[in-house]
């Protein structure tokens, strides 16, 4: 089924709900308007229809294959990487003086769903790059941004994140790859990585590895990673490409979904030792790698909306031709009537569509935070921002996942056992979505972070002006005659704020179990609210259309109620959870 960019939608949530135009009163953006940015989502759009989704299905079908060192992409997707980088695509968001168009985290991330939804697995090569960029942007010497950074912008390089080991997945800390200082400044390297997404490929002219390793005299532990810059091919002094580095790919994986997206194992150093350079700090690696993990787990909270724009599409088409029974109360002289017409099947679209919407307006605004960080007018603009922007990304990352994979699931189950058979490509959505909230952190690890860091974070006052503005968002519901609307997200800000005091009361009082027993369902009951607050928040604008309104209402009275039952979960303890009661 064709995949139509949702523009519509798109400009709503950039200017209503994530305050575009908060971002272009800034001045930081130059050329920045709501006009400039409604004709550069019509081009990505355009893009992602014309060339991007026509390549999807095909990509999961034939996969990338593996041959003797070398991994070949699916047929098209190499021509398609090319005119994304030839639009200009690959630096949107990057700093003018390296090339790039310095246009907002918040316009890049609308472009990024784009991309997401027409071809999962093309986007993750795009997501990675960016944060390649981020990373040495943040903590790279002049020296290697001038380097890396135009090819990368460009698009003529592409970037990984290498993290991962066989016995190091979540637990950075035990990785084994080991670094040697070498005399002249570089770093001999030699290991293996797993799961390294797009780690090789035929796309681009150059891959540029960030590999964490451990120094031989390094602490144990996160304390002791060390990140280098580990290019496929190493870079002479004038930035022309040399010889081969000592690091290769020595397998692919077979994997449930995203099967256009090579994943690798990596081994650097077979030939005695790949060549990196130190990027931040001897000792310094997790603070450098976050910079990455912190922009890859905002770009995929936007794959988990992707894909449930991209499940709910082909959901929506399949009801309006799908012919099955009549609803009751139906003449019985019609013929069957198209699924759309049952109830349960218009429930079920709602539910994919308010779940969309709302992801839509999280992801936007979180991105739009972290844009404020940067440019706000003031210090305590820029602060309050990013006290946002890193309570809301664990949100963002793992509840639109989450969401993704539930709205991926909806749509399977419209299409009946058509959804449940290959053939129609539902069944790939729902595979390419479960992934999202597995890699760059599981779920479960931004839970965690959520509970134990981010509550905590200035004292609380995070959380604290968060609640702040859904009791301000509920009372402007309520004084608009939306009470329906305003009672159920003043109930949702309730729980959040108990479940908040609850869990932070119970790490006070060292009662650590019980507050990581809670973590995930207290994600949950984050992100529902959220969805609430941003779908209301839309709903709040002036001559906003009906059919949003219904959609805010819709999703308080059916997504928004299930925030009692997160709370309760939330707080239930982790009394009842045992090894023994599993069954060891």
């Amino acid at each position: 089924m064709p995949y139509q960019a949702p523009l519509d939608s798109m400009l709503f949530a950039l200017t209503e709900v994530a305050a575009l135009d908060d971002l272009v009163e800034t001045g930081a953006f130059e050329g920045l308007s709501r006009e400039i940015t409604a004709a550069i989502l019509t081009e990505a759009g355009k893009l992602a229809s014309n060339v991007f989704a026509p390549l999807n299905r095909s990509g999961d079908l034939e996969g990338c294959r593996y041959e003797g060192g070398a991994v070949v992409t699916p047929p098209g997707l190499k021509e398609a990487f090319a005119q994304f980088a030839g639009g200009g695509w690959a630096g949107l968001s990057a700093p003018a003086e390296f090339g790039g168009q310095a246009m907002p985290v918040l316009l890049d991330a609308a472009v990024s769903e784009l991309w997401a939804a027409s071809n999962m697995a093309f986007s993750l090569c795009p997501i990675l790059a960016r944060g390649t960029v981020a990373a040495i942007s943040a903590h790279g010497t002049d020296e290697q941004k001038r380097l890396f950074l135009p090819h990368l912008v460009s698009g003529r390089w592409t970037g990984t994140m290498n993290l991962t080991e066989p016995q190091a997945g979540s637990d950075v800390g035990a990785l084994q790859t080991q670094a040697v200082r070498r005399g002249d400044g570089t770093y001999s390297i030699t290991g293996s990585k797993i799961f390294i997404t797009f780690g090789e490929h035929d796309m681009a002219e150059n891959i540029v590895h960030l590999v964490l390793a451990r120094l031989p005299d390094a602490p144990a532990g996160t304390k002791g990673i060390s990140l280098f810059i580990v290019p496929k091919f190493l870079i002479n002094s004038d930035g022309s490409m040399g010889a081969r580095n000592d690091v290769q790919c020595v397998g692919i994986e077979h994997k449930l979904g995203i099967h256009a997206s090579p994943t690798c194992v990596m081994r650097y150093g077979e030939g005695g030792g790949a060549t990196g350079v130190l990027l931040g700090r001897e000792n310094g690696g997790m603070a450098a790698m976050f910079t990455m993990m912190n922009d890859a787990r905002l770009s995929v909270g936007t794959q988990g909306l992707g894909i449930a724009e991209r499940a709910f599409q082909q959901a929506l088409a399949f009801a309006v031709e799908r012919r099955q029974g009549r609803p009751l109360g139906a003449s019985m002289r019609t013929g069957p009537a198209p699924i759309i017409e049952h109830m349960d099947v218009q429930r079920m679209l709602m539910t994919m569509k308010a779940l969309v919407e709302a992801m839509r307006g999280l992801v936007y605004v979180n991105a739009a935070a972290i844009d404020i960080a940067h440019v706000g007018r003031t210090e305590e603009a820029r602060r309050a921002a990013l006290l946002r922007a890193d309570l809301l990304t664990p949100v963002t990352k793992a509840w639109c996942t989450d969401m993704g994979v539930e709205v991926a699931s909806i749509g399977v189950q419209i299409h009946g056992g058509m959804g449940f058979v290959e053939e129609t490509g539902a069944a790939q959505h729902y595979r390419d979505a479960r992934i999202a909230p597995i890699y760059e952190g599981t779920n479960g690890i931004q839970a965690i972070d959520l509970v134990t860091r981010k509550l905590g974070m200035d004292g609380g006052a995070a959380l604290q002006s968060y609640l702040a503005e859904l009791h301000d968002c509920a009372e402007q519901l309520a004084q608009r005659n939306l009470p329906v609307l305003s009672a159920a997200l003043a109930r949702g800000a309730k729980d959040l704020d108990d479940v908040a005091r609850w869990l932070r009361d119970r790490l006070d009082a060292g009662a650590v179990d019980d507050a990581l027993a809670g973590a995930t369902p207290f994600l949950s009951l984050f992100g529902t609210v959220a969805g609430g607050h941003v779908l209301a928040r839309g709903a709040l604008v002036p001559g906003c259309p009906a059919d949003r309104i219904t959609l805010a209402q819709f999703y308080a009275a059916n997504i928004l109620s299930r925030a009692d039952h997160y709370a309760q979960a939330a707080t239930s303890g982790s009394g009842d959870m045992s090894v023994g009661a599993i069954g060891l």
